[in-house]
């Protein structure tokens, strides 16, 4: 872990971090969360049958657009060109059914891509909720994390699949 807060500065104040001499390369980040709910819901949405739509197909949008739009919602983010969105969403039958959501983004900028995929996954949840809240007000929106990232000066970065805890290569303090 790093000894310093990137985002501030030598007196504790909130900063946008200077990217002006980072090198442009390739970066990747993958996201992941799960938006858990009642079977019956589950079962509602697996039939197509929600009123407003189908979900799955709005959430993946939600997220394409939120991506591209993380430097406005996310103060300290940099607004970076995006190469690459893509949202897989997909029906997980459990104990307690969900819709497990991942989201891959990749960038050639001077810094990387998590905040834009944590975010991707992020509006995808809750879209899902905002289209099923009418029938299931308890659905749960959980475990959003990041699951690797690639690319700059912090080296590669991979999620332990076994927990929640993750394992780092090097410190992660991309900005």
């Amino acid at each position: 872990m790093k000894d310093q807060l990137t985002h501030l500065d030598a007196k504790g104040r909130a900063q946008m971090v200077d990217i002006g001499a980072k090198p442009i390369s390739t970066r990747f980040a993958k996201a992941q969360g799960m938006v858990s709910m009642a079977a019956e819901t589950f079962a509602l949405l697996q039939r197509g049958d929600a009123k407003k739509g189908d979900v799955l197909a709005v959430a993946k949008l939600a997220g394409i657009m939120a991506a591209k739009r993380t430097a406005e919602l996310i103060p300290l983010c940099h607004s970076i060109p995006l190469s690459h969105i893509s949202l897989d969403l997909h029906l997980v039958e459990a104990e307690a059914p969900a819709v497990c959501i991942v989201a891959e983004v990749q960038t050639a900028a001077a810094t990387g891509v998590e905040m834009e995929a944590l975010t991707a996954v992020g509006v995808a949840a809750l879209t899902i909720y905002d289209m099923l809240k009418a029938v299931d007000r308890a659905i749960c929106i959980r475990e959003i994390r990041l699951l690797e990232k690639s690319g700059g000066q912090s080296g590669d970065y991979r999620a332990d699949q076994g927990n929640a805890t993750a394992q780092s290569r090097e410190t992660t303090d991309e900005s």
